[in-house]
């Protein structure tokens, strides 16, 4: 008997190209197996446009994200300045009295006044028919002041001026572009109790 192994007769990959065939880079010459393994490395072109796509939507990502973010913030400091409640402004909790101004008699008359401004800013009324009244608060310290001018049409016009109730000026405008002005003086706000 002879002592010599036997070789088979079916082919059988060496450990080598066992290694290689496991790894999916079996190939016939050396250039190929080089180029699947960049592959598998993530070094093709492919590999970089998938990174590069993964990167973008990272960013994008965090981009949305902190704008988000920024409009919360932006919505809640915007709660936190806006002292104003559906309306109301700070004019209204400035202590004010009552004040009627009435212009009566006849003719088209321009009329200019102060109401609830604490800028001294006044309320303009074109063209009022006659005979008109309004009664405002006006904030305690201004002047209240209400100013006529007939039309060039004239006529006559007389305006008055009341504070809680209480008539304290009056005047008459008479004739083309005719003017009178009626004024009076509201009490200082009192300092605060300790």
């Amino acid at each position: 008997m002879d002592s010599t192994p036997r070789k088979s007769t079916t082919d059988q990959p060496s450990s080598e190209a066992e290694h290689e065939e496991s790894s999916g880079n079996t190939s016939e010459s050396g250039s190929e197996t080089v180029i699947a393994a960049r592959e598998d490395d993530g070094a093709s072109p492919n590999g970089a446009e998938s990174a590069s796509a993964d990167r973008h939507s990272l960013r994008g990502a965090l981009i949305a994200g902190g704008a988000a973010v920024a409009a919360c913030a932006g919505l809640v400091l915007y709660g936190v300045l806006n002292t104003g409640n559906s309306g109301d402004t700070a004019e209204h909790h400035v202590p004010a009295a009552p004040v009627t101004y009435e212009v009566t008699g006849e003719g088209i008359v321009d009329i200019t006044y102060q109401a609830r401004s604490t800028s001294g800013t006044a309320t303009r009324v074109n063209a009022a028919t006659l005979p008109w009244r309004t009664t405002v608060d006006v904030p305690l310290g201004q002047e209240p002041t209400i100013n006529i001018v007939l039309g060039e049409k004239g006529g006559q016009a007389r305006c008055a001026l009341a504070i809680r109730g209480q008539h304290i000026q009056s005047g008459t405008a008479t004739g083309v572009f005719g003017r009178a002005t009626c004024a009076g003086q509201l009490p200082h706000q009192d300092p605060p109790e300790n």
